[in-house]
């Protein structure tokens, strides 16, 4: 059994997480919250699971690198920077960065994918995300990931061809680029929509995320896949073998 230890785990995401290695019959190695020591955590594990915060991070991947061990990343709102550190720690461990741990969301984007390589620029793309009232970034890491699962099929850079906030006199749609809109209330786990809209037609794929346990139930899934593997990056799709 992997011992797992959960970096944000007082946290809604670290209980479920918790609940989901037992459900998965290994073993729960403890957990940390903000002002925890991650090198302490990481010398009683096997493998971490980090749903901390993106401030956090150069700690808990430096602990990781520490005591020689894999860290699988579902922190969101993460910024450049970050992902340059993420790829200096997967030269010494092996480390599974996603915005999103469900497996339906990592087949969602390989749909997207698929759909964005085979439908050219008469197809617009707007992807719509609605989360509960507490969340703080926007538009959501997922969101996010399936933007970069279009723009990846097509060629563009998203950081470049994206469009997000319309408000006021816009101008017509930018051809070719990628629209993001996110919708906040109540207790919405994570809905999701991918619009693929062209003249007189549209396409639509999406998720649903009806509780948080299927999030931990995917980390724990990443978390298990990653005590396999050596040193470098790896993605869920990879995962699920796609």
């Amino acid at each position: 059994m992997a011992r797992i230890g959960i970096i944000g785990s007082e946290g809604r995401m670290g209980q479920a997480i918790a609940q989901a290695i037992a459900d998965a019959g290994e073993t729960h190695a403890g957990g940390i919250d903000v002002g925890g020591d991650p090198a302490g955590l990481a010398k009683a594990s096997d493998m971490l699971v980090d749903f901390s915060s993106p401030g956090a991070l150069e700690a808990n991947l430096d602990a990781a690198m520490a005591a020689g061990i894999g860290i699988v990343i579902g922190t969101t709102g993460l910024e450049e920077r970050h992902h340059w550190l993420i790829d200096a720690a997967a030269d010494t461990i092996p480390v599974l960065q996603t915005g999103n741990t469900s497996l339906g969301v990592t087949l969602l984007a390989h749909l997207v994918r698929e759909a964005a390589s085979r439908l050219d620029e008469d197809w617009d793309v707007e992807i719509v995300e609605t989360h509960h009232r507490m969340k703080v970034d926007a538009p959501s890491g997922t969101a996010l990931l399936l933007g970069e699962a279009a723009a990846e099929a097509r060629g563009i850079a998203l950081s470049e061809d994206s469009e997000r906030g319309r408000d006021g006199i816009t101008g017509a749609r930018q051809r070719g680029a990628i629209g993001f809109a996110s919708l906040r209330g109540g207790t919405v786990a994570g809905d999701h929509a991918v619009h693929f809209l062209a003249d007189n037609e549209r396409l639509s794929l999406s998720h649903v995320a009806e509780n948080r346990a299927i999030f931990a139930r995917g980390a724990v899934r990443a978390a298990q896949w990653l005590t396999q593997k050596p040193k470098g990056r790896y993605t869920m799709p990879e995962v699920l073998g796609l």
